[in-house]
């Protein structure tokens, strides 16, 4: 984490003491929560819609932090300060300050969906070579990513950063920020449609990663994605000078593509079209699904670019350790099988655990617990459809759906599958009860929603329950 004098964080964030007596301050680390302070700490005070946190500064400092950062139009400063004239301009500020200090490369990764896993593993095969820093949780925004430059140890080589946006000109302003030497982009999906309109509008919030690219950096991006090329070409995308490309997917024509996938319960085994026969690496990854074999593909390739040796990315893969709530497999104490999903939900993202799902073996039945996919703007009951009639009976054997919009969900699926195997829910207490009411210790449940359904209740019921075996 930073640790300088009060004196150096104004230099640094385009402020200035408020006395002499106070240049010399020892600060350790910066904390923009009051219920979080640390002893030693700087605070910096955020002002919201609802809150402002100038009027905590005061316990701030009697619980131990060591100054404040303080806007100058808020009177007179509680005790020691840097007085600047935004505070959250002034954190950005320094972060970037703190960020070039260091001499840390950065690696930026967007996407609408993988972003945390692929970020995930993109620590996990750089950190065996490597001194690697990454973004903590979703610390992925205006806020978050300063956040986490300034956690980081002085000593770090490569941060690896996830950049998340809700609408335009805000991944610009992360890419500025950052200044990334590499950048990843996972896909394009359909999340935050509500905000932007398009999809393309999406694929173009996305490629403003490039905006603050250093010169001759390489962005490594879904070349699946129609729209990414085409947005590439575009006159007003922002790009670096002498900028390099690499392409992945699952399709012969890009850079990187699988070329052998196996499934077992446990992992996920493939071959990258980079490695010649007959000597070709198998990997092994302790994630399901085709659509995280390719994110691991992109992982590899910015390890290969960075010179990570070849036993090392083997050895990063089997050891990566992943966020949660993401396609996170859960035994529950009666034996069942989880797959909790239940942090964020888009259809291509549905789709891809659907996948996940149906590739299961040996399990007495399948079934798939379906909440809303939220943010998704005029078109949102086509696409909750749509997801459905991916449902077949060879996929999986019950569906439950929870939410008025996945109400659509149902009724796609009916085109397929018999009525009694289809189970619509507007009251959560209700599902689970009829959920817990049918299932059996040797089934495997899938379980995905938009974060807003809070679907991760109904894991932590399964988890506990008792069920025949």
């Amino acid at each position: 984490m930073i640790i300088r004098t009060l004196s150096q964080i104004a230099a640094m964030s385009g402020g200035a003491v408020t006395t002499p007596s106070a240049e010399s301050i020892r600060i350790e680390g910066i904390v923009t929560d009051s219920r979080k302070i640390q002893p030693g700490c700087l605070f910096v005070p955020l002002a919201g819609e609802r809150f402002d946190g100038h009027a905590f500064a005061a316990d701030c400092l009697a619980a131990g932090a060591a100054a404040v950062l303080w806007a100058k139009d808020k009177g007179e400063a509680p005790g020691p300060a840097v007085l600047v004239e935004d505070t959250l301009l002034a954190l950005q500020q320094l972060a970037k300050s703190y960020l070039n200090q260091c001499g840390t490369r950065v690696i930026g990764i967007t996407g609408s969906n993988g972003k945390t896993t692929t970020k995930d593993l993109v620590f996990a095969l750089l950190a065996t070579t490597f001194h690697v820093h990454k973004t903590s949780g979703n610390f992925n925004n205006h806020i978050g990513l300063p956040l986490t430059l300034l956690s980081m140890p002085e000593s770090t080589e490569i941060a690896v950063l996830e950049m998340g946006m809700s609408g335009r000109r805000e991944i610009e302003l992360l890419s500025n920020l950052a200044e990334p030497e590499t950048a990843l982009i996972t896909n394009i999906g359909e999340s935050h449609l509500l905000q932007l309109g398009s999809r393309k509008e999406i694929a173009r919030a996305k490629l403003e990663i490039l905006s603050g690219m250093k010169p001759g950096g390489l962005l490594v991006f879904n070349g699946d994605e129609p729209l990414l090329h085409e947005v590439l070409e575009e006159t007003d995308t922002l790009k670096p000078e002498e900028l390099k490309t690499l392409t992945f997917g699952l399709k012969d024509g890009n850079d990187v593509y699988p070329t052998m996938i196996q499934y077992s319960e446990s992992k996920t085994a493939f071959t990258s079209s980079q490695d010649p026969a007959p000597d070709k690496q198998v990997f092994e990854l302790h994630l399901p699904g085709e659509h995280n074999v390719v994110n691991a593909l992109a992982a590899i390739s910015i390890a290969r670019h960075y010179g990570v040796a070849e036993q090392a990315i083997a050895a990063g893969l089997k050891q990566a350790e992943f966020t949660g709530m993401r396609i996170e497999t859960v035994i529950g104490s009666s034996g069942i099988t989880i797959l909790n999903d239940a942090y964020n939900a888009s259809p291509t993202s549905v789709k891809a655990a659907i996948g996940v799902l149906e590739k299961k073996q040996g399990y007495r039945k399948k079934i798939a617990v379906l909440g809303d996919m939220l943010e998704l703007g005029p078109e949102e009951g086509e696409y909750h459809l749509e997801v459905g009639r991916c449902l077949h009976p060879d996929k999986v054997d019950l569906l439950f759906t929870y939410g008025k919009l996945s109400d659509k969900i149902a009724e796609g699926a009916a085109e397929t599958m018999k009525h009694d195997t289809i189970f619509a829910y507007h009251d959560k207490s209700e599902l689970i009860e009829s959920l817990v009411s049918v299932l059996h210790g040797n089934d495997v449940v899938l379980v995905k929603a938009s974060r807003g359904m809070k679907l991760e209740e109904v894991v932590d019921v399964l988890k506990g329950s008792t069920f025949p075996q």
